[in-house]
C-alpha cells in the first residue's frame, strides 16, 4: 500500500487525527520556545552541521580512531555491514553469555534491523523498557515516531492494553496510575535480565566512549544491573571530540521535546569490573547513502523527530502510514535509498513547505532532498497511467500562456455558476472536507495590469 492509501485508513477516525495533529503541534511549539530562549541558537545549528559534515568527509578515520580507543578501554567492538550481520552478532554474544532474558532501551537501529523478532524466534525474551516502546510492543505494533513511539495511542487505549496484558484496573486513562503500574512490571524485568541492549546517541572518536540519552533512566537501569551491555550504533553516530558533545546535547532535547536537556545523558566509557561491554557498529546501507552527493547530508540526522512534529502531512497521516522504521520527512529521504520501488510514494508525502528544514537542528535540507527524490522516482519507477496523463496535460497548460488563461477563466466561471453538486463532486478531493474560497471575476494578472497604471 502507498502512503496515501495507508493515510486514508488513519484519516477515517477524524477525532483521533485532530488529536494527533494537536499533540504534535504542541511539541513543535515547545521546541520553538526552547530554541528562542537560547542565545546563538542558529550558531549552534551551523556548528553542528559543520561537525557532521566533517565527520562524513572523514568517516573512515574517525571510526578507526573510535575502535582503537574503545578497545583500549576494554570495550569489545564488532562490525556489521548488514542488518542480518548485526542480529547474528548480538545473538552470538547472548549465546556466549547463556542469556535468555534481555531488556532493551529505545534504539531505532535495532528496530531497523528487526532485532526483537529475530531474538524472540530463537527463544530469547526481549522487553522494551522505554514506556512508549513497551506500549507498542505489547500492542504488537511498530513505533509511529522516533521520539514518541506511542503518540498514536490515546491514554484510554493504553488503559485497555494494560488491563489486557498487565491485569491493571480500569482507570479511565489515568497517566500516573498507568505509569506506576508499568514501572512495577518493568522493575522485575530489569532485575531478572541477563543482558541489556541500548542504542547510541553519540559515539566519541577521541575517547572511545558513547552517550545514551533517555528521559526515563531505563538505559541506566538495564546497563548497570545486567552483567552484559550491548550497544548498537549506526556508523554515522560518530562525533570527533568530547568538546563537541555539548553542541549536540543542547540541540537534541530542545528540538525533540522542548526540554533544556534530556533527563539522563549517560556516558559509557568502559565496562564495570566483572562485566562486559560490547558495541556493534552497523552500516546497513549508510555507506551507499553517503555516496549519493545529493542525499549524504541526511546522515547528519541526530534522530530528534522535530521534522515530524512540524510536518503537516505526518501530523495528519500518522507514522504507520509511512511503513518504514523512520517515518516522516527524514524517513522519506532515507527509505528510498534502501528500496526505491517500495518507498517510492514517500517523497510525495510532503507539501515541500520547508518547515522540516527550518526546524532541523543540523540543517539538513530535507525538503530539497524530497524534491530530488521525486525527480529520480519519476524517471526510474513506473508511474500510474492516469497520473502520467494528468501531469502531461497540466504541463501543456502551464507551458502555454493562452491555454493557461483560458483554463483559469473557465475554472472561475464553473466554480462561480455551476450547481454545488457538480463543484463538490468526487473529482474535487479538496472539497471533501473544506469549503472552497469565493471566486472573484478577475485573476491576479488582470488585477495587476489595472492597478499597475495607478
Amino acid at each position: 500500500m502507498s502512503h496515501s492509501e495507508k493515510a486514508a485508513i488513519f484519516n477515517k477516525n477524524e477525532a483521533k487525527v485532530n488529536w494527533h495533529d494537536k499533540a504534535l503541534w504542541y511539541v513543535r511549539e515547545k521546541r520553538d520556545n526552547a530554541a528562542h530562549n537560547v542565545k546563538g541558537w542558529e550558531y549552534l545549528r551551523d556548528t553542528a552541521s559543520k561537525i557532521k559534515g566533517n565527520v562524513l568527509s572523514n568517516l573512515d578515520n574517525y571510526l578507526i580512531e573510535f575502535e582503537a580507543n574503545a578497545q583500549k578501554n576494554g570495550i569489545k567492538v564488532h562490525w556489521a555491514s548488514t542488518a542480518e550481520e548485526h542480529n547474528a552478532i548480538v545473538y552470538k554474544i547472548l549465546e556466549g553469555s547463556n542469556a535468555k532474558k534481555v531488556v532493551k532501551s529505545k534504539s531505532m537501529l535495532t528496530e531497523e534491523c528487526h532485532l526483537n523478532p529475530y531474538l524472540q524466534n530463537r527463544g530469547i525474551e526481549v522487553v522494551d523498557t522505554d514506556l512508549g516502546e513497551y506500549i507498542v510492543q505489547i500492542a504488537k505494533e511498530t513505533p509511529s515516531h522516533i521520539v514518541l513511539p506511542a503518540i498514536h495511542k490515546t491514554k484510554e487505549e493504553v488503559d485497555e492494553l494494560f488491563q489486557e496484558h498487565l491485569g491493571t484496573k480500569p482507570s479511565n486513562g489515568n497517566p500516573e496510575y498507568l505509569t506506576n503500574e508499568a514501572r512495577k512490571h518493568l522493575r522485575n524485568k530489569f532485575l531478572q535480565a541477563d543482558v541489556a541492549i541500548t542504542g547510541v546517541n553519540f559515539a566519541i572518536a577521541e575517547t572511545g566512549g558513547f552517550v545514551v540519552c533517555t528521559n526515563e533512566g531505563n538505559a541506566d537501569m538495564g546497563a548497570h544491573l545486567a552483567p552484559v551491555h550491548i550497544a548498537c550504533m549506526g556508523i554515522e553516530k560518530i562525533i570527533p571530540k568530547e568538546e563537541h558533545l555539548g553542541v549536540f546535547l543542547r540541540l537534541l532535547a530542545r528540538s525533540a521535546t522542548g526540554q533544556p536537556i534530556t533527563t539522563y545523558s549517560s556516558h559509557f566509557n568502559k565496562p564495570a569490573e566483572g562485566k562486559e561491554l560490547h558495541i556493534v557498529i552497523v552500516d546497513n546501507g549508510r555507506t551507499e547513502q553517503l555516496s549519493r552527493e545529493d542525499f549524504r547530508s541526511s546522515l547528519h540526522c541526530i534522530r530528534c523527530g522535530a521534522c515530524m512534529n512540524t510536518c503537516p502531512i505526518y501530523r495528519r497521516s500518522g507514522g504507520h502510514s509511512y511503513n518504514a522504521t523512520i517515518p516522516g520527512p527524514i524517513g522519506s529521504i532515507l527509505s528510498p535509498g534502501k528500496d526505491l520501488t517500495k518507498y517510492s510514494s514517500l517523497p510525495f508525502a510532503s507539501t515541500l513547505c520547508g518547515s522540516c528544514s527550518n526546524v532541523c537542528p543540523v540543517k539538513i535540507n530535507i525538503h530539497e532532498q524530497l524534491y530530488k527524490w521525486r525527480q529520480l522516482i519519476v524517471k526510474d519507477v513506473k508511474q500510474p497511467f492516469v497520473k502520467l496523463t494528468i501531469l502531461k496535460m497540466v504541463g501543456k497548460v502551464l507551458g502555454n500562456r493562452v491555454l493557461y488563461n483560458l483554463g483559469g477563466k473557465s475554472a472561475r466561471f464553473i466554480l462561480k455558476f455551476a450547481p454545488r453538486f457538480i463543484v463538490y463532486s468526487k473529482l474535487n478531493s479538496w472539497g471533501k472536507a473544506r469549503e472552497l474560497p469565493k471566486i472573484k471575476n478577475e485573476n491576479f494578472d488582470t488585477w495587476y495590469q489595472i492597478n499597475r497604471k495607478k
